[in-house]
């Protein structure tokens, strides 16, 4: 409940502050441009004032969501919140500057509306720093008084373990982590002091299990960084959970920049990403998913009633094909397409197509080439159980084999699986296990690199390669 509350100051804080800046300019704005002579308040001023103000501060709170400014709020820097503030402000001010104040009557020129934008960017930001900074700085005093605090789990059981337990608790207690125990390692090589300090809490073979039953808020891995594969089957086995993940970074790692510490004299360590996409890229990639598939559905009704007629010619059997697929959160779901193979076509179990696939019509072969037989997948991105661009989904079948040889292939259920992906246009269609695991590692760059214009450079990559019929 209570960070429900300070959640709700935070927001509270930037709405009154964004209505007041709006009041302030209000007047500022009639002393600019001489109008306060004679000027009276009457109660239909007054009405208007209200009301406008009211809804310059709900776009700015909505503004401020869009951007992801209430999340992760127990962690807040104030000196990286004013800097960020003074971005958003500028982006605020113009799109306000542009829509409301452009068509201004009372400007005669070009620099009295230098002066009004300038003076709204002023009074928005500093009354937003001074409440915003106000509402950082109490939350910031119950993280540290320890009202607030993060049930923290320790991965490792040796000496770099033990030093990083009292790094953290010198220098983490802004921080908010509160350390519950340790997950060890190799049960018969846990440094002696450290078993002093932390209960030992269970193998690291147990972490999901932990993280329910301890309520786990964030891991810190305190292993050696050479340990690669012991690194990765730990991140493997927390995909899924809500638990932050922190990895202690070697002297290389620092060295290549890959290390990022959220306040200067914290125990430096990598974050793994929890959010791949900032809320706003988050929300229009779900509106672009939907509007363009429901006009492309809307608009190749033509292409969809020829496809679906050539299909019922080439061969008995229906027009359309479902298969069971696993998607985000390793949930299934069902993917359509238009039939393109003969119907007894997997009688001897699953298997994947190859180039010249016996199992595949004629009018198929040429679907695969331009890909018309995946049309019907934007039915299943407007339901939601994907999206244009993302991770091609597997059958569960296919995917019990590839994590046996890459267990990190749970990470691509991070997100809505796609239409078309990285792994499509830059190594292709897979004929086997093994090449499924190798074209995996573009799917992780995707991933790891996600954002709309990286959807967009994959749209114009399948769009080359539907122009050249190099489809399968």
């Amino acid at each position: 409940m209570i960070r429900t509350i300070q959640l709700l100051k935070l927001i509270a804080a930037d709405f009154l502050a964004a209505l007041l800046a709006w009041v302030c300019f209000y007047i500022a704005r009639k002393y600019l441009l001489n109008e306060m002579t004679g000027y009276r308040f009457t109660e239909g001023v007054l009405f208007d004032l209200t009301g406008s103000a009211i809804f310059i501060a709900a776009f700015w709170t909505a503004l401020y969501a869009l951007i992801g400014e209430y999340r992760d709020i127990f962690r807040k820097s104030r000196l990286a919140e004013i800097i960020r503030l003074a971005r958003v402000s500028v982006l605020g001010a113009v799109v306000i500057f542009f829509v409301l104040l452009l068509d201004d009557e009372g400007v005669q020129n070009y620099r009295s509306y230098y002066k009004t934008i300038s003076a709204y960017f002023l009074l928005h930001f500093t009354i937003t720093a001074v409440l915003r900074t106000w509402a950082v700085s109490s939350v910031q005093h119950l993280v540290r008084n320890g009202t607030i605090y993060f049930n923290t789990l320790l991965v490792g059981s040796n000496a770099l373990a033990l030093e990083t337990l009292q790094e953290l608790r010198r220098t983490g207690r802004h921080l908010g982590l509160k350390l519950v125990g340790y997950a060890p390692i190799e049960e018969g090589t846990v440094d002696a002091a450290l078993a002093a300090e932390l209960p030992a809490r269970g193998s690291y073979r147990r972490l999901p299990a932990l993280v329910r039953a301890l309520k786990i808020e964030q891991i810190v891995i305190a292993i050696e960084p050479s340990e690669h594969r012991v690194i990765e089957e730990i991140l493997t086995l927390l995909e899924g959970t809500p638990a932050r993940v922190s990895i202690l970074p070697d002297l290389y790692q620092m060295l290549l920049g890959s290390v990022k510490v959220s306040h200067v004299f914290g125990t430096p360590l990598i974050e793994i990403k929890q959010d791949l996409l900032p809320v706003w890229q988050k929300v229009l990639k779900r509106v672009i998913d939907v509007t363009a598939s429901a006009l492309f559905l809307l608009l190749a009704w033509p292409v969809y009633a020829f496809t679906a007629i050539m299909v019922k010619l080439s061969s008995p059997g229906p027009v359309f094909y479902s298969q069971e697929r696993i998607g985000r959160q390793g949930h299934p779901f069902r993917i359509y397409k238009f039939r393109s193979m003969y119907t007894d076509a997997e009688k001897q179990g699953p298997s994947l197509s190859s180039d010249h696939d016996p199992r595949i019509t004629p009018w198929g072969r040429f679907m695969r080439k331009v890909r018309l037989d995946e049309l019907p997948q934007f039915w299943n991105v407007i339901k939601g159980d994907m999206s244009i661009v993302g991770p091609r989904p597997e059958r569960q079948f296919f995917i019990d084999q590839i994590v046996k040889i890459a267990p990190h292939y749970r990470h691509l259920h991070r997100v809505r699986p796609g239409l078309t992906s990285l792994g499509q246009v830059k190594y292709g269609y897979a004929e086997t296990v093994a090449q499924m695991v190798e074209r995996l590692k573009f799917d992780i760059l995707y991933i790891e690199n996600m954002s709309l214009a990286m959807d967009f450079r994959v749209l114009l990559y399948t769009l080359k390669i539907i122009m050249e019929g190099r489809g399968k």
